[in-house]
């Protein structure tokens, strides 16, 4: 600003310049315009001053306020900073936390994979004789019916079922109809389906483990077939029950063959997974029919109180009428009631010489009696 005012001056200054030396030919008026010119350059010099002075105090003011304008400023970020800084602490360390707790629980759970592996090597040990996997498959069936029926539940399905043909079926569904009684029965072939699966051995080794493991899923498929199915007390068809879902999807995946025989034998095979679904459809369906047979009872109990209701409605009607009856008698004693009360008022008002008046009150008494 001070070189503004610099300026200022220089251009004051020069055009004071050109004024002495236009006024230098008139020598008669030199004192006057000398006079004119320092007064004007006295003025001018002062109202430089004021407004140097003026300019430099509003210059002041303006650069407090901005300083005060930019240290609030500068404030509020420092609190919004701090705020989110604070924030962001929390966040970590609830993360940190987290991750602590995680790290924990991924301990624990790889102590428990630990653990779980050496069951595996004692499940796979006890799993190598037949009679332990028929009785796993057994326990695994029994777990599953009583997952979705629950437990000790004989009107819908019975364990270890003896049927008329002597054969007892390791379980029977009580199925409404059409469906009927369906058998369950759990097999586990499982050492061929271990050896074609053993990538060690050779392709001719596992070829001939893949053969004899069609002929027992296909001797169990006949078995069934033959053992469970009876007409007129079972189903026209029964479940081939495979513990293991990795067999399940190894046949259907690879062996449509076996799939065409149990079809063609009216058996169904089913895994873990499978057999809960077909259950809890057959569960749903006998749920529905409970619930139409209530719902059938209802009904006959509404109509049974349509019916009394309709008498009920009868009587009150009839009722109804003979309440309106002896109302409209209440009201006509009430009128009768009300001329009589007039009568005995009029009778103690009349004079006894009023003859005419006692004449007009035994007619009115003698209506009233008619009445």
């Amino acid at each position: 600003m001070e070189y503004i005012i610099i300026i200022l001056l220089i251009l004051v200054l020069i055009g004071i310049g050109i004024l002495c030396f236009k006024i230098k030919g008139n020598q008669q008026n030199d004192i006057q315009m000398t006079e004119k010119l320092g007064f004007f350059e006295s003025r001018l010099t002062k109202e430089l001053g004021e407004f140097k002075y003026e300019f430099a105090k509003s210059l002041q003011k303006d650069f407090e306020l901005l300083r005060e304008e930019m240290e609030k400023r500068l404030l509020l970020i420092q609190e919004k900073v701090n705020a989110r800084m604070d924030e962001n602490f929390e966040k970590t360390n609830k993360t940190f936390t987290n991750i602590v707790e995680r790290l924990s629980k991924i301990d624990e759970a790889q102590k428990k994979i630990d653990s779980l592996s050496t069951e595996i090597v004692s499940l796979q040990s006890v799993l190598t004789d037949k009679k332990t996997r028929g009785i796993f498959g057994e326990v695994n069936l029994n777990y599953i019916l009583s997952s979705v029926f629950g437990e000790q539940n004989p009107k819908i399905y019975e364990l270890q079922y003896k049927l008329s043909n002597g054969f007892v079926a390791d379980s029977i569904i009580h199925a409404p109809e059409p469906l009927g009684n369906v058998c369950i029965d759990s097999k586990f072939p499982l050492e061929n389906y271990e050896r074609m699966t053993n990538r060690s051995l050779s392709k001719e080794e596992r070829d001939m483990a893949i053969k004899l493991f069609k002929i027992d899923v296909k001797k169990h498929i006949e078995a069934i077939s033959s053992k469970y199915i009876i007409p007129n007390e079972t189903a026209d068809q029964a479940i081939l029950f495979l513990p293991a879902e990795a067999i399940f999807a190894e046949i259907h995946a690879y062996h449509p063959d076996i799939l065409k025989e149990a079809y063609n034998k009216h058996v169904w095979i089913t895994s873990p997974t499978t057999l809960m679904s077909t259950l809890t459809t057959i569960h749903m369906v006998i749920k529905n029919m409970e619930r139409d047979k209530y719902a059938k009872v209802i009904q006959m109990e509404l109509n049974q109180l349509s019916i009394e209701f309709s008498r009920y409605r009868e009587r009150w009607d009839k009722l109804s009428r003979s309440i309106d009856t002896v109302s409209k008698d209440v009201k006509d004693i009430h009128n009768t009631t009300e001329k009589i009360t007039k009568r005995f008022d009029s009778i103690n008002k009349v004079e006894f010489g009023e003859r005419k008046e006692l004449r007009e009150s035994k007619k009115e008494i003698e209506e009233l009696q008619e009445v």
